[in-house]
């Protein structure tokens, strides 16, 4: 597109200027010199060339109240002269372009000049035709003359082989392009944004917003278009991304009315009048700038967006109609590392390629040396044989075919195919997520998910289900335990409250009839709000027109709610010239600031602090500890004369007359708790960050599971957090944190920072062995960067802001948390395809090295040809990949703990099965290279001359070794040593077909390939053989899974591939103990100790005690007792034996013995149960630290008596 297009758009905007816009008051030029002025200056523009906002509208033919008229040629007309709103999408790659950096591939570029020499020699004749007789001998003489003119059959093979591979990834790489530009439209789709079009609220996709419309602006929106304010309140606007200044830049019609698009409002709502939509709007003209398509463009793309991120992050939704935007994202994280970490698998796995890459280089070099030298010294050390310079070129010939078969061993070595069963795994994922209700915007997020250990979730929406209804209210002194009837309350106090809830509300926010019949009314806007609004509707009164009488634009000021105020207030002028204030808010910070409160009868009552204090005990507790939400509504009437000043915020939010107190129910989601239950189960702890009370949060916490009562965890609120976690200073403190979180399991009262500081302090705590994976559910607009700053951050797509999902990583399109399970599973199963993939690659890697190898040296000639390398390759590589990378997952995978991150790659049952399969197909392979002439009764196929006819005898050990793959592959499925190894194969299509895809391919080459796959066609009998052994493999993998781990205690170390620092033996982390929990305990010789444990128990009680009262003074960095600590000093020893006494209860004894495994403090998501649970729920937060530190010793006596 480039500066071409642009030129031909000014062009057509040029024509237009003549017949001014055909219609319309002002062109596109006139709008867009208009939207670069700010602040002052917009204003007196607007006011000299428009006479004002209402000027502008009618120019371009559209009503400040009611809209556009919709009528569909009108809009486009619009379209054609004012350009649609989105932005042309950046080219993609062309198919040649993938295939052109698929060839960069190295070991392929080295493969096609090996076979290029190859090819030239074979067409190259020695002059002296006679000379090549007494020339070397060194593989059973030269060929003859008929064989000769075949030589080049196999540089020709290995070259398309090469092209195979290459059209292969092209072509995987061109349809992971193609979903992420469908995945893209999707996020796209999903953007509305709210449209006055004849007079009617509507939601409208944002690329359908025209010049013209009157667009309804709130708190959370990411501004779709430029646009001129009409009326606005309190609205604060973030203009960072194109500006770059972080401060929130106040908004009003008189002052500074220009708004751009990709600018979050922060704060209050309004009305605008869209000036410039698409390229002509401010984001469309920098990402014109930014150029998109050319090279050079390129070149300064990446330089503007390493000046500023920031800016190209934001502007990203209003990208292009079919999106790019992933390709956006993929070069961003090229220029400035990736958003977040490497993530877990991708890191493994560059580090186990790098290391195997290394294995093969060595292996490869070693085999071409040892070729090299056992021809040189065969032929002219033992035949003493003399370098005649007429033989160079069949010398040559030698060693090509020496240099090829050390590339060939490279080529199988080399697991080009990881990065492949990467890409598919993650896309088949992220493509089945879609039905699970899950949008990934970054592809590496889906696999992080199934490392996560800790969720933090948000309550409302999330965990219930975002449909407020009031149940409960407390009004003329009387506290109700449903909704009363009209009739009970006096008519001044219903007045003022309906007039309250109706006018201190957001005028977005309705309640619509059910779409079907008899359904649930249709709740739109603040949910909040429409729980109010129904119980207005519950008394019997409507709330629309007390809003026609006062419509929006005469309410004389707002405070909109924010979460530093928890309260919003609306302001009316009163027709005697007096003003009345409505507000609302969280229940006890409203109370705290009215001082009187209206009676039965409706009069106002002097409302003191012990009246407050019996208040929140008798009402707002009670409520709460239902898990109500309870608001309180409130006014205060103010005189006109002198009028108050309104920006003195607090003076004015003061001295209130409360009206009532609602209870409201958000009523938890029916598979919440079960979604809880597996997540805790799958060694994921959940904790509840919330702005709610935190008697609320309580409840709700306990309704969903995430604390039963009796466990020992925290729940405490914001104010409280802060006071634990920062020093004198109010610094945040790591150390302080780290005594905080593990415990944590409910957080209320939170502002966003809070949220943003638990996530970062549990990702930068390192007291567990393992580093945190954190995963963080947000809505808000302020919950963005904590949704950035977390492993995996999940936006709501119906609540959320979009400035949330913006930061986001997956996007829940039914905002439920049980989708965030579903997330979780297909994490974990993209790290058991991935696991699955290696194990079975790594077993043919191992045997095709060391056939090839030892093949080599003792017969100088691989017994594996390259071609038929290069065709075992793209068996393992990209089929068995697609294979194994699509299994579907299923609900096993969520009864396991998280792998961490230093889990090893390679589990020990995975090296003990290519170990074992290893040695399996080396056995056979070997046999039949050695004595399969006699087995077989055919000619032996070693040693035979350069370019000689194929063998029998090599074609069996070819087909057997291709057969014990196919077989191997399917064992290859189960990966934790379960024994069926068929179970749900056929609820995997794709499966399937691939293995009896590859098995008929098989037969074709075998049958017809002849030489170019140095193949001789089998009979049936020899077929049987081969199909025979394969079949072998099923039956070792049997014998295999019956041999435990721990009789392989040389296992443990090999598994270790990508552990950064060595571990000491038992620091083997504990979650290696996915499966042999019983092997691991015999194995380690400790039961004596257990036999002790029992008695040990009690005096460590004691000690600890003791321990802890010496501590007492000091600050003890880990107040966890566990055995651990105890063994740690041997000081405390004791070696009496006393009689065991029994425990309270035996979760004790068994993590005990679980520490005493991981030798070092267990991970604090592993020990829900908090070592002694023998302390009660501690409920009162505000107790002393000491009765619910588990070290305490008023805590070790309470729990050994």
């Amino acid at each position: 597109m480039g500066d071409m297009s642009n030129s031909g758009f000014y062009a057509k905007n040029q024509r237009n200027e003549d017949n001014h816009a055909a219609g319309f008051g002002c062109s596109v030029m006139e709008l867009r010199s208009l939207m670069e002025l700010r602040g002052t200056e917009a204003v007196v523009k607007l006011q000299e060339d428009y006479t004002g906002v209402e000027g502008l509208c009618k120019r371009l033919k559209t009503s400040p109240t009611e809209g556009l008229a919709g009528v569909q040629i009108d809009l486009d007309k619009r379209r054609e002269i004012y350009g649609k709103n989105l932005i042309p999408p950046k080219t993609p790659k062309t198919f040649l372009q993938l295939v052109w950096e698929a060839l960069q591939d190295v070991t392929l570029i080295i493969l096609e000049i090996a076979a290029l020499i190859s090819l030239g020699l074979s067409f190259y004749h020695p002059p002296g035709e006679s000379g090549g007789e007494s020339c070397a001998t060194g593989a059973g003489g030269v060929e003859d003359e008929g064989e000769a003119d075949a030589g080049w059959i196999e540089g020709a093979a290995i070259l398309l082989s090469v092209v195979c591979v290459v059209l292969v990834t092209a072509f995987n790489d061109w349809s992971k392009e193609k979903q992420f530009r469908g995945l893209q439209s999707r996020i796209e789709q999903e953007q509305k944004f709210q449209v006055v079009r004849g007079s009617q609220v509507i939601q409208l996709p944002v690329s359908d917003i025209v010049v013209g419309d009157i667009a309804q602006i709130k708190y959370g929106d990411l501004l779709p278009a430029d646009g001129v304010l009409i009326q606005g309140n309190d609205l604060k606007i973030d203009e960072s991304s194109l500006t770059g200044e972080s401060d929130h830049v106040k908004k009003c019609a008189d002052m500074d009315p220009m708004l751009l698009s990709g600018t979050h409002v922060m704060e209050g709502s309004g009305r605008m009048v869209v000036t410039a939509v698409g390229v002509n709007s401010q984001t469309g003209i920098i990402f014109t700038l930014l150029g998109a398509g050319t090279e050079e463009e390129e070149k300064k793309e990446k330089k503007v967006k390493k000046q500023d991120g920031a800016a190209a992050m934001e502007m990203q939704p209003l990208k292009s109609a079919e999106g790019g935007e992933s390709d956006e994202k993929e070069k961003k994280k090229r220029v400035h590392g990736s958003k977040k970490e490497k993530s877990v698998l991708q890191g493994k796995l560059t580090k186990l390629a790098v290391q195997i890459g290394k294995a093969g280089l060595l292996m490869s070099a070693i085999t071409v040396i040892i070729l090299v030298l056992y021809f040189a010294i065969d032929n002219f050390v033992l035949q003493k044989q003399p370098w005649l310079p007429e033989c160079t070129p069949i010398y040559v010939q030698y060693f090509v075919k020496f240099f090829i078969i050390g590339v060939t061993v490279l080529v199988v070595a080399v697991p080009e195919g990881l990065p492949l069963a990467v890409t598919i795994s993650l896309a088949y994922s992220v493509k089945k997520m879609m039905k699970d209700n899950n949008l990934v915007r970054h592809l590496d997020a889906c696999e992080t998910m199934g490392n996560a250990t800790a969720i933090c979730s948000d309550k409302t929406g999330t965990l219930t289900t975002n449909r407020m209804t009031a149940v409960q209210c407390y009004m003329g002194d009387v506290h109700y335990r449903e909704i009363p009837d009209p009739g009970a309350l006096s008519p001044k106090l219903l007045d003022l409250l309906v007039n309250s809830i109706s006018l201190n509300s957001a005028y977005t926010t309705k309640i619509l009839p059910p779409d079907k019949e008899g359904g649930l009314p249709k709740q739109v806007g603040n949910k909040t709000e429409c729980g109010l609004l129904g119980l207005v509707l519950d008394l019997k009164r409507d709330y629309q027109p007390i809003r026609n009488q006062i419509p929006e634009e005469k309410l004389y000021k707002v405070y909109t709610f924010n979460s530093s105020r928890k309260s919003m207030s609306t302001v009316i002028k009163l027709s005697d010239g007096n003003f009345r204030m409505y507000s609302k808010g969280a229940s006890e910070i409203v109370l705290k600031k009215c001082n009187h409160i209206l009676n039965e009868v409706g009069e106002a009552r002097v409302f003191r602090p012990r009246d407050k204090d019996e208040m929140v005990k008798k009402v707002i507790e009670p409520m709460a500890c239902e898990g109500l939400r309870t608001i309180c509504v409130a006014y205060r009437d103010f005189s006109g004369d002198p009028e108050p000043n309104w920006d003195d915020e607090p003076s004015i939010l003061n001295n209130l007359t409360a009206i009532c107190v609602v209870g409201i129910e958000d009523p938890v989601r029916p598979e919440v708790p079960d979604a809880i239950l597996k997540c805790q189960r799958a060694g994921i702890t959940v904790r509840m960050v919330t702005g709610d009370n935190i008697n609320t949060a309580r409840a709700i916490a306990i309704k969903c599971g995430i604390i039963h009562p009796g466990e020992d965890f925290l729940c405490i609120d914001g104010k409280e957090f802060n006071r634990r976690i920062r020093n004198e200073k109010g610094e945040v403190e790591q150390e302080r944190m780290d005594k905080v979180w593990p415990k944590l399991r409910v957080l209320a009262r939170s502002s966003p920072t809070d949220k943003h500081t638990l996530v970062k302090g549990i990702i930068d705590s390192t007291i567990a062995d393992q580093r945190q994976v954190v995963a963080v559910t947000g809505d808000g607009t302020n919950d963005g960067p904590a949704l950035k700053k977390a492993d995996v951050g999940f936006a709501m797509g119906i609540a959320g802001t979009d400035v949330a999902k913006e930061a986001s990583d997956i996007i829940l399109t039914d905002d439920n948390f049980s989708s965030i399970v579903k997330a979780v599973m297909w994490g974990r199963n993209v790290y058991d395809s991935i696991s699955k993939f290696l194990q079975f690659q790594l077993t043919v890697n191992v045997v095709a090295v060391i056939v090839a190898f030892t093949g080599a040296c003792i017969t100088q000639d691989s017994p594996l040809k390259a071609v038929q390398m290069l065709w075992v390759n793209l068996i393992m590589d990209t089929f068995a990949s697609l294979a194994l990378a699509t299994e579907p997952p299923t609900e096993s995978l969520l009864m396991r703990k998280p792998y961490g991150r230093n889990k090893p790659l390679i589990s020990s049952t995975m090296t003990k099965n290519i170990l074992g399969h290893g040695v399996f197909q080396l056995i056979i392979i070997f046999t039949l290279l050695f004595v399969g002439e006699k087995i077989f009764d055919i000619d032996s196929g070693r040693n035979a001359p350069l370019n000689s006819p194929p063998s029998e005898h090599y074609t069996i050990i070819f087909n057997t070794f291709v057969m014990m793959q196919l077989f191997n592959e399917i064992n290859a499925r189960k990966i934790h040593g379960e024994r069926n190894v068929f179970d749900g194969i056929f609820r995997n299509p794709i499966f399937c077909s691939i293995v009896f895809g590859t098995f008929a391919m098989q037969i074709v080459i075998v049958q017809f390939g002849g030489k170019p796959f140095s193949c001789q066609p089998l009979n049936l009998e020899k077929w049987m053989w081969c199909v025979f052994l394969g079949l072998g493999e099923l039956v070792w993998g049997q014998v295999i899974s019956t041999i435990p781990n721990s009789r392989l205690r040389f296992l443990r170390r090999a598994g270790q591939l990508t552990r950064k620092d060595e571990l000491p033996e038992e620091d083997a982390n504990e979650d290696n103990e996915e499966i042999d929990h019983a092997e691991r305990e015999l194995r380690r010789g400790q039961i004596l100790w257990f036999r002790g444990l029992n008695r040990i128990q009690t005096q460590i009680r004691v000690v600890n005690a003791f321990r802890s009262s010496l501590y007492e003074g000091l600050e003890k960095p880990d107040p966890r007792s566990s055995i651990h600590n105890f063994m740690t000093h041997p000081e405390f020893r004791i070696e009496d034996s006393t009689p065991s006494i029994p425990l309270i209860d035996d979760t004790d004894d068994d993590s005990a013995r679980r520490r005493k495994y991981s030798s070092q403090p267990s991970s604090p998501n592993k020990n829900n149960n908090a070592i002694d649970s023998g302390i009660n729920l501690t409920i009162d937060t505000s107790k002393s630290a000491a009765s619910s530190s588990p070290a305490s010793p008023l805590h070790s006596l309470e729990t050994s008596l």
